[in-house]
Formats: structure tokens, C-alpha cells, sequence
């Protein structure tokens, strides 16, 4: 792993205040600019970014979960032709995230050519210090990054872009967004965040904390969807996609390489069915490359994995009818 130090990348481990306390913690994304539809301010009071087809691109990984929900977000709100991207190699390696072609041909910087994503990050602030991760929204118009931070990405698209695409679908409704901001903040710190607090762990309480947590989120979760078909009222909203990504990886990647392995995601009676009910829905299953996810994990890791040996299994049948229409 590395960072951009005053603007130069620098090598370096997981540090060692991670490694003394046995916990992983996550760092804060460092842009946190705001979209809207007339380019007033946000709710991050960061105004001047005006909702405008073929202005802003994403730089997303396929492997990353936190960069899958830009990307779902693309899809659901119709914005394939209004926000382009680009696409990193499943490998992070040495110089972190690159935009090496993988074998099939996929992946490069499309706006600039850029060899790492480190550059695109100098390119906004050329003394920038810290993470360089995925996602990123570029504003081409005003050459920068706008966020880095997926959560308040996607509501960008959910709300922001209304007017450019046309689809209306609101997965943050106003009556709804109390039950949704509680179920965000439990499944964020004991799932989406989990399951790397659980396989980045560098101790035994610390991992045993973790995945504790982990479980009994899913069994809650599992609970709560016996009776409804998704997590907050008759259609999905932001709490499940925001949860999606995680599950998606969980048995491919987090069951074995990160230690989830109390239980399988495909043993729960409610979750594993809503998964595929998620999947399955108009748009999704064409932003999952599970090749890279499966890929990035085992190879990129390895101070988890040591010698790179990629799993190959378990094989997921996602097109099996989830049948929860008659929930709601």
C-alpha cells in the first residue's frame, strides 16, 4: 500500500497505530464537494458544481465495493450516457490502483491516459496528502475532483442528475430517511466496514470484535427481511443499495480470504434470496465483474496472502428466481 505525500507517492504498510491497537481503521475521504442541480451549495455547504451531462466522469475499480455503488447508481438513475468512466486494473500493487488493461482488454484512464490513479489526484491538487482511492467524480469543466466519497456520491446521482436523465427514482425519499440513516450507520460499521475491520484485524480481540458484529448485523438483517422484500418499505432504497456490494463479495471473497466464516451468505433463508432479488433488478448485473473482484482480494492482499494464490471458488448461481415478489 502507498500515499501521496505533499503531492509524491510514498510507500508504505497497514501503520503502525493499525498495527498496536489490532484494529483497523478507515481513513476519511479528503473531497468532499457537492453536486447539485443549479450548482448551488450542498449539504456540505460546497457549492459551484452544476449537474450537466457529459461534464463529470467517474474513475471506479470493479473490485471495490465502495466504487460498485457509483456505478449501480449509474445504472439505476440512467446516467450511461451523461457520466462517462474509466476503469482501474484489478491489481493494486506497489503504486496502488493502475489503469493496466487486465487480459480481456478493459481498463485506462479515458480523460488523460494516466498510468496510476495517484496522477489524477495531483492533477486536483498537486500538494495533495493521503489515500488514493476509488471512487472518484471529476469535474472535466473545472479540472478536479469533486468527491471521493461514494456515500454522498450517490446521492449526488440520486437527486442531482434528475433533470439531465430524466428518471425520477428517489432511493433517499424525505419520509424515509430517518429508518434508512439508521440502517446506513449499523450496516456501514458492522458489514460494508466489517468485513475489512474483521480480515485486516492484527489481533485476536480485535478480529473476534469484529466479525461478532459482523454476524449478528446479518442475522438482524436476515430477520428483518423474513416479512418484507426490501430493507425499507416495498422498494429498494438507498440502505439496500448501499449494502449490495458487500454481500455480492461476501462468499465470492470475504467468507475465506478476510475470515467471515461463521456462516455462508447463500445458508441465510432471507438474505441470500433478497441478494439475488438486488442483482437481478434492471441495470445492476451489468456493473459486476466478478472476475475482478475475486482477482483484486487475493492478489492485492498480501500481507493476508502472502503468496497470491487465488481461490477458485466458490462457483454462484445469481440468475436463480429469488421469488420475494409477493413480499412487501
Amino acid at each position: 500500500m502507498g500515499q501521496l505525500i505533499d503531492g509524491k507517492w510514498e510507500q508504505d504498510a497497514l501503520d503502525g497505530k493499525k498495527r498496536a491497537s489490532g484494529k483497523f481503521v478507515r481513513a476519511d475521504s479528503v473531497f468532499r464537494n457537492w453536486v447539485t442541480a443549479d450548482g448551488s451549495a450542498g449539504p456540505t455547504g460546497n457549492g459551484g458544481f452544476k449537474a450537466e451531462a457529459g461534464r463529470y466522469h467517474l474513475y471506479v475499480s470493479y473490485a471495490c465495493p465502495w466504487a460498485h455503488r457509483t456505478l449501480i447508481y449509474r445504472a439505476l438513475k440512467e446516467l450511461d450516457g451523461a457520466i462517462g468512466y474509466s476503469v482501474v486494473n484489478w491489481f493494486m500493487g506497489e503504486h496502488g490502483w493502475t489503469f493496466e488493461k487486465d487480459d480481456k482488454g478493459e481498463g485506462g484512464d479515458e480523460l488523460f491516459e494516466s498510468d496510476y490513479l495517484f496522477e489524477i489526484y495531483q492533477k486536483a491538487n498537486p500538494r495533495y496528502t493521503g489515500r488514493v482511492t476509488v471512487p472518484v467524480l471529476w469535474d472535466k469543466d473545472t479540472g478536479t475532483v469533486v468527491s471521493n466519497e461514494s456515500s454522498e456520491i450517490i446521492r449526488m446521482l440520486n437527486t442531482a442528475f434528475v433533470g439531465v436523465s430524466g428518471n425520477d427514482a428517489d432511493f433517499y425519499p424525505n419520509d424515509k430517511r430517518p429508518e434508512i440513516d439508521a440502517l446506513n450507520e449499523r450496516i456501514y460499521h458492522a458489514v460494508n466496514n466489517g468485513v475489512y475491520r474483521t480480515g485486516f484485524a492484527f489481533s485476536q480481540e480485535a478480529y473476534e470484535e469484529a466479525v461478532e458484529e459482523l454476524f449478528d448485523t446479518l442475522d438482524m438483517l436476515d430477520d428483518r427481511l423474513a416479512s418484507r422484500r426490501f430493507l425499507v418499505g416495498a422498494l429498494p432504497t438507498e440502505a439496500d443499495w448501499r449494502l449490495l456490494p458487500t454481500l455480492l463479495r461476501f462468499d465470492l471473497v470475504y467468507h475465506g480470504h478476510f475470515k467471515c466464516n461463521r456462516k455462508k451468505l447463500i445458508e441465510y433463508q432471507h438474505l441470500w434470496p433478497y441478494t439475488r432479488d438486488l442483482y437481478q433488478w434492471p441495470g445492476v448485473a451489468e456493473t459486476c465483474n466478478f472476475a475482478h473482484m475475486r482477482r483484486h482480494y487475493y492478489h492485492s492482499h498480501k500481507v493476508i496472502n502472502p503468496f497470491r494464490i487465488v481461490a477458485i471458488g466458490p462457483d454462484i448461481d445469481w440468475s436463480a428466481p429469488p421469488e420475494r415478489e409477493h413480499l412487501e
